[in-house]
């Protein structure tokens, strides 16, 4: 059996004015609903908690605010009443519900990280479906996951998920956009990313909601990095659930990768927040591209950033970024330490590591 993760953009679960789609969701419930009859582990991650929020306040179809109060004030009225409709109808249909709300603070920090997939485990062993929204009425744009695609993919790796499935208004991704190219073609399934790299794959959105297909794109990249099979959908066709949790051709399936990182690598990749950043000398980069080692301050060349020990920092060569790890220094004592040899760099800091990032801590870019 199976645990899918299955995301539903503000567009299937709302209208233009930000009225529930009773009859969709109904749909879509009957379908997780027999996925976990079947012994699967369905979780929901949706969208529209703010796209509720404005239209019981009748902001919506005529105008959405934008304002960082107005959105936050928008979830705090949609986010009891949008879980509300799933919590009924999956009571209905006998399958009890539990409502998570997560932030990017709640997955960037690891001991966090650690606790949010143990509260799911519990969940999913107790035979819970949880439906998860990012939690809008206290996040900011420094610590939001941006949209609901990356909340997703971060789910699916925090859960191990065999499956990643996000549901749009749009039937997968195509050759060029749909609406404006009627000839545009579906792309049934993608193994190579940079096969994508020449395609018009836009940022539009829908009036409800914050991605478009490029972050879907972006999401369904994340999450078959780590393993995860994902398909993009329209989660306004029946059925579509079902065919997509058993293999069948539906949307766009976007392969698992092979050379599956960690489960730590994943977070650190995807999920620890950069506070600063380094320039490398091209020996240093070459031997973190190729040798799998450490970085060695007698590597650094310029350091950039206010960090501390602990913080993640963007590792560069030039123009290009080589990766991302753990810095055993602050940018203070990197600054005093860079280009120089680890025996001098002892005689200066005699309690600093030798390295500045090991490479157990280090994922290239």
């Amino acid at each position: 059996m199976a645990i899918i993760v299955i995301k539903l953009g503000s567009s299937v679960v709302s209208d233009d004015a930000g009225a529930v789609r009773a009859d969709v969701l109904a749909r879509i419930c009957d379908e997780v609903t027999e996925l976990h009859r079947r012994g699967h582990e369905p979780i929901v991650v949706t969208s529209g908690a703010i796209a509720r929020g404005l239209g019981e306040m009748e902001f919506l179809p005529t105008s959405r605010p934008r304002a960082i109060d107005d959105l936050q004030a928008a979830s705090a009225i949609g986010q009891g009443k949008l879980y509300r409709v799933y919590d009924d109808l999956l009571q209905a249909r006998g399958v009890t519900t539990a409502q998570v709300l997560l932030t990017f603070f709640d997955i960037s920090a690891r001991t966090h990280y650690l606790n949010a997939r143990q509260t799911l485990r519990k969940l999913l062993e107790w035979r819970v479906v949880p439906v998860i929204n990012e939690n809008d009425t206290t996040t900011t744009d420094e610590i939001s996951f941006g949209n609901n695609d990356f909340l997703a993919a971060q789910v699916a790796i925090l859960v191990g998920a065999e499956l990643l499935l996000l549901l749009t208004d749009a039937g997968g991704v195509y050759t060029s956009d749909p609406r404006r190219h009627p000839a545009a073609e579906l792309l049934r399934d993608v193994e190579d990313f940079e096969s994508l790299e020449s395609l018009e794959i836009g940022h539009q959105t829908s009036p409800l909601g914050s991605g478009g297909m490029r972050s879907k794109v972006v999401a369904a990249e994340m999450a078959t990095a780590a393993g995860i099979p994902t398909v993009i959908a329209s989660g306004l066709e029946p059925g579509v659930i079902a065919a997509a949790s058993a293999g069948e051709p539906v949307g766009t399936r976007f392969t698992a990768q092979s050379g599956r990182y960690s489960s730590f690598k994943l977070w650190l990749k995807y999920a620890k927040p950069v506070r600063g950043r380094v320039l490398v000398d091209a020996g240093a980069a070459r031997a973190l591209r190729e040798g799998g080692t450490s970085l060695l301050p007698v590597g650094v060349v310029e350091v950039s950033g206010d960090f501390d020990a602990g913080d993640a920092i963007e590792v560069a060569h030039g123009a290009d970024t080589v990766g991302k790890g753990i810095c055993n220094y602050s940018a203070v004592e990197l600054r005093s330490v860079l280009g120089m040899k680890s025996a001098a760099v002892r005689e200066l800091l005699p309690r600093a590591s030798d390295e500045a990032i090991h490479r157990d801590y280090f994922v290239l870019a």
